[in-house]
């Protein structure tokens, strides 16, 4: 069965599989992994360096629970812009990268400009959020906002969606 990553040209099987393998445990060991892809383990090891090395791993980190930690709130942000040539867009972007409650920002092509997903406590400090930074942010002229009642699905390596 073909691995998610395999129809990169420029990684080979081996290297989809450790992809895969890592984007569902980033914690395992190298031992481990090189046992899982079919590797020993100085080769696996050679390949994930050269993996991270060239971007094909932009890095490791804990994925928290939103939960335990008091952020459940999601918002999703319609933004639309005053102004969308190149200046106004890299202005907006940088600016949008400072809000620690934006957890994702895309640009868009549709009826709005931008999609940002908000990730707070509660809708209270979502207002704040939305109508103290992000609707301040240069060239926003308006907003609508999307609130989630149910996360179904997250991260794009879940695995309960099949695509193991």
């Amino acid at each position: 069965m073909p691995t998610k990553l395999q129809n990169k040209s420029e990684i080979d099987s081996f290297d989809a599989k450790i992809l895969d393998t890592l984007a569902e445990d980033g914690r395992i060991s190298i031992t481990d992994l090189a046992a899982r892809v079919g590797l020993s383990k100085t080769p696996c090891q050679v390949r994930f360096k050269r993996l991270v090395r060239e971007g094909y791993i932009d890095g490791f980190k804990a994925v928290l629970n939103p939960a335990k930690i008091g952020l459940e709130h999601v918002a999703f942000a319609e933004v639309k812009l005053t102004n969308t040539q190149e200046d106004a867009l890299k202005r907006f972007n940088a600016a949008v990268k400072q809000i620690k409650e934006v957890e994702e920002c895309h640009m868009i092509a549709g009826h709005f400009d931008y999609l940002l997903k908000v990730r707070t406590r509660d809708i209270h400090r979502y207002r704040h959020v939305l109508g103290e930074l992000i609707s301040t942010l240069p060239y926003v002229s308006s907003t609508s906002t999307n609130v989630v009642m149910e996360a179904v699905k997250e991260n794009w390596n879940d695995s309960s969606s099949g695509n193991t």
